[in-house]
């Protein structure tokens, strides 16, 4: 009888086992799906972050250029090289950003 009792406690023991092994690598695959998904959302709100500051780089200079033409009446000169100067601080600062170009050193400013 307490042969029975132990293989049978044996037995369930190994199914347990056998069923948990499946359970780890259900959830182990839903971390790996749920990584990938985060890593994608991190890439998104990075593209979404760099275009928002390029963009507003841009409008800035425009705006400022727009502006130094109705009061001073250079029209359309400032708005040409403050849009001019706007893109390329807008591709600046998404290249540093990216970390293709080193940021300023402020010891040295």
């Amino acid at each position: 009888m307490a042969d029975d009792r132990e293989e049978s406690l044996e037995k369930r023991r190994a199914q347990l086992e056998a069923k948990l092994a499946t359970k780890r690598v259900e959830v182990g695959k839903e971390e790996a799906i749920e990584a990938s998904a985060e890593a994608s959302r991190k890439g998104y709100a990075e593209a979404m972050k760099l275009s928002s500051e390029f963009i507003s780089a841009i409008v800035v200079g425009a705006v400022l250029g727009y502006v130094l033409d109705r009061f001073v009446g250079t029209a359309p000169w400032g708005l040409i090289v403050l849009l001019l100067l706007g893109f390329c601080a807008g591709v600046l600062n998404v290249l540093r950003t990216a970390g293709k170009v080193a940021k300023p050193d402020p010891a040295k400013g």
